[in-house]
């Protein structure tokens, strides 16, 4: 009998660009800026991203968008989520804040942009530089996401 073993990227869509968005701005405020620079309708999920750690969880925001003429979709992902952890001691001031990372190996990253579907090189420049321009924005790239060691985290 044979024997086919499963790989994590059988899951996982391997066509979808990364753009890492620098931006100090709230995750609902940056959603609608690039709705109306980018002529999106980027909305909250339903679902967010929930990561499970050792000692915690973690809600990482997610916005979407699907367009239904060319089938490309796009994902507006949090890399932070800051939470509170209450210990239990008699201490007046026993609540400290802890900030969990989606990709640890891009802390500086304020938020993703997942493009999935068919986006060509000259697609992916127009939009970063599109983005560029929003002043709210200090500055936005493309990852490449060969190179990521956790990019589990980014199935959706």
């Amino acid at each position: 009998m044979q024997i086919h073993s499963l790989s994590l990227d059988d899951f996982s869509s391997s066509d979808y660009n990364l753009i890492g968005i620098h931006s100090a701005t709230e995750d609902y405020r940056l959603a609608y800026l690039l709705n109306l620079h980018l002529q999106l309708n980027l909305h909250r999920s339903r679902f967010d991203i929930d990561v499970k750690n050792k000692n915690s969880s973690a809600l990482f925001s997610l916005y979407e968008f699907v367009d239904q003429t060319t089938e490309n979709a796009w994902f507006l992902i949090s890399n932070y989520c800051k939470n509170n952890i209450v210990e239990h001691n008699l201490s007046l001031f026993s609540e400290h804040e802890t900030v969990s990372y989606l990709l640890s190996e891009k802390k500086k990253v304020d938020y993703f942009l997942k493009l999935e579907g068919d986006f060509s090189t000259k697609n992916i420049h127009n939009i970063i530089e599109t983005i560029n321009k929003i002043p709210q924005i200090i500055t936005s790239y493309s990852i490449d996401t060969n190179k990521l060691k956790s990019k589990e985290s980014l199935i959706i």
